[in-house]
This record gives structure tokens, C-alpha cells and sequence, in this order.
């Protein structure tokens, strides 16, 4: 059993792929080909945003987005210490402060009543993660920093296809930055990610930046960055486009089975009644987690953890979270664990997945 199925996937979609993948191969554009301008269109239209700036990867996206709303050293930048290293990574790249601000307990997402006591005279933007695929609380989050006159950086690297109120994922604050890592909802065969944004301004400065700061060629009018998608990559997420709406239909539909089935064995995360999940990951709560995987181990189930310490715990950002005091970021680092969760995956290893993880979370139930 595969935790996450790109192997059926590419056989479901080989044919139009390898199109795709030989139009590049043909024309030789690999480097800002065709392809990054169709996709950029592409998923310009599908989020309602006015502009997107493929970039070569998520993390690529959070720095240049911040590099264009001019964060610098000193400035300090409000996010979730529950996510993926590069949330904060691309923060203190620049010198700035990343200050944590802790989560919901029942979703895994930022706190939006912990985010106003957080600010101070040197904070310079919000940057809230939809974590698991759920977009976190962006109307509120939005009010705050309009209220401080903030930016917001919507870090959708694992939300892409989410609803928000009726609104895409990506498009729901002053920037998104999204993600194609293989393992995305919507993945390519390598590193790649975009930026949303309906600002002119910073729009121009973001395709800039990723160019190396170019206004155009060898005219560099700003610090920049090699942060370009490659065709190729572009390429296969034009391709696998084409059965990506069925493909959330999927996941949602696979997400809310496992809810309604595991919720009688164990604790499961809450998707909130006004968004969707695009369930990038399918994540529980167990308070003996290494003895719960080792048994689903045992059982043939992999299972992956997503995130086992917390960004303000972590030896890299101690010094500069020194008396931060995230507890439920905490509880959940040490208690989440995520199951098998993709497109393709059926009802009867849905199912045997269901069983194995009750048997794991009570050794003394039996089948039957």
C-alpha cells in the first residue's frame, strides 16, 4: 500500500503527460517556454486571481513574496509555529523575526484570537499556513492587518483547490504562494510552486525577483533571485489539470469517509463548516503515537507525521523564540499522525486502513 499513489496516478494520465512533457522536448524551451505563460493563465483563472508568477518551488514562493513587500532585518513577521520548516525559514532568511503565534487545537491552524497580542511597532505582515489542505480563519486574519495596515501571505502550499467561503485557496489575501511538490494535491516531477496576487505593483516587482531582479534583460532594477518554474514542470501540471477537479471531489469525498468512520476510535482534526479541505494530508491525533505506528506498521500501513516538533522548539529558531509559549502547538506535535490519502485510493483499502488504525488505537479490539 502506497501512502501517497503518483504511480496510479501517471498511469491514469500517461497518454496526455507525455504529450505535454514531448511538446517541450520539441520546441526546446525549457527555461520560460510556452508552458509557464499558458500555466500561469491557467491557474490565474482557476483561483479568480489577476496575476500568477510560477516560481521553481513553495519555499521559492514565500521568499520572493516577501523579498516584494520589502521585509528586511529588524522586521518581524507573525505566523503558525505548526507547519513545514520554510513558513519560518524564509522569515529569518531575510534577517527578520518570525513570531509564533499558537493554533487551534481542533483544526491544527493559527490562532486568530492570539494574533493581535502578537503584534508590535516592527511587524511587518501575517503569515497564516492552510495547514492539511484547510484554509485557516483568512476573513478575520484579513481584518486584523487591515486594521494594522499589514500585509497577509497566504502559505496555501497544501491547500490548492480548498474553498474558502466560496473563494479559491490562493487568492483569499494580499499574496498566496502555493506549492507543486510532487506530493501536493496538484504536483509536478520535481520542485515547483506560483504566487497570486491582484497587486500591479507587487505582481511586477515578484516576476522581477525571480528573474534575478531583471526588468529586462541585464537590467536588474532590484535584488533578485533564479526562482523560475521550469517548462517541464509546467508542462505536467498543465497536464494533470485536466482531472484535477475530480480529483478533489476525490479527496473530499475520501477525507469525509475517513472522518465519519475513525471519529468512534480516535481524534480527528475539524474541517470548518464555511471551507473545504483538499486533505493534502489525512491527519489524526494518538497520545501513545509511537506505539499507534508502530502497530499500523505491523498491519502493512504506512503513515507519515506531519510535524513532530514544533517551529519554536526547533534547535534553529530557539534563540530567536526564546519564552514563546505555544502549548497546543506542542500537544499536536506529539500526537499527529497522518494516513494513507490520495485520488485513487479505494473503499476496500480505505477500509482496511479504518480497521487497522481502531485495532492500533485499542489493541484490545478484534475484529468483528
Amino acid at each position: 500500500m502506497d501512502f501517497i499513489d503518483l504511480k496510479t496516478q501517471y498511469a491514469e494520465m500517461r497518454d496526455i503527460i507525455n504529450a505535454r512533457i514531448q511538446l517541450v522536448l520539441d520546441h526546446g524551451q525549457y527555461i520560460l517556454g510556452p508552458e509557464v505563460r499558458e500555466l500561469e493563465d491557467r491557474l490565474a483563472a482557476y483561483t479568480g486571481a489577476k496575476h500568477c508568477i510560477t516560481v521553481a518551488s513553495g519555499t521559492e514562493a514565500l521568499l520572493i513574496a516577501l523579498m516584494a513587500l520589502e521585509i528586511k532585518p529588524g522586521d518581524e513577521v507573525i505566523t503558525t509555529p505548526f507547519t513545514f520548516a520554510a513558513t519560518a525559514e524564509m522569515v529569518a532568511l531575510l534577517g527578520a523575526k518570525p513570531v509564533f503565534v499558537d493554533v487551534e487545537e481542533d483544526t491544527a491552524n493559527i490562532a486568530v484570537s492570539r494574533i493581535e497580542g502578537a503584534i508590535t511597532p516592527r511587524t511587518r505582515a501575517i503569515l497564516p499556513v492552510a495547514l492539511y489542505g484547510q484554509p485557516a480563519d483568512m476573513d478575520e486574519i484579513n481584518a486584523i492587518a487591515a486594521k494594522h495596515r499589514l500585509p497577509v501571505i497566504e502559505d496555501a502550499a497544501q491547500s490548492f483547490g480548498a474553498l474558502y467561503k466560496g473563494r479559491k485557496s490562493c487568492n483569499l489575501s494580499t499574496i498566496g504562494c502555493t506549492s507543486f511538490f510532487p506530493s501536493k494535491p496538484l504536483g509536478c516531477y520535481g520542485d515547483g510552486g506560483a504566487i497570486f496576487t491582484n497587486d500591479d505593483a507587487l505582481a511586477k516587482a515578484m516576476r522581477e525577483i525571480r528573474i534575478h531582479g531583471q526588468e529586462r534583460r541585464y537590467v536588474h532594477t532590484r535584488i533578485g533571485v533564479g526562482g523560475r518554474m521550469d517548462s517541464i514542470q509546467c508542462a505536467v501540471v498543465l497536464a494533470k489539470l485536466k482531472r484535477f477537479d475530480w480529483e478533489i471531489e476525490r479527496r473530499i469525498e475520501i477525507g469525509n469517509r475517513y472522518t465519519t468512520l475513525l471519529s468512534r476510535h480516535m481524534t480527528t482534526l475539524r474541517v470548518k463548516s464555511d471551507r473545504t479541505s483538499v486533505y493534502a494530508q489525512y491527519t489524526v491525533r494518538a497520545r501513545d503515537r509511537s506505539a499507534f505506528e508502530a502497530r499500523l506498521k505491523e498491519m502493512g500501513v504506512p503513515t507519515a507525521v506531519h510535524y513532530p516538533v514544533a517551529m519554536h522548539k526547533q534547535p534553529a529558531y530557539a534563540a530567536m523564540s526564546a519564552g514563546t509559549l505555544c502549548p497546543s502547538a506542542e500537544l499536536l506535535a506529539s500526537e499527529v499522525i497522518s494516513l494513507p490519502m490520495h485520488p485513487y485510493l479505494s473503499s476496500a483499502d480505505q477500509d482496511r486502513i479504518v480497521e487497522a488504525a481502531a485495532k492500533a488505537s485499542d489493541p484490545r479490539r478484534t475484529k468483528g
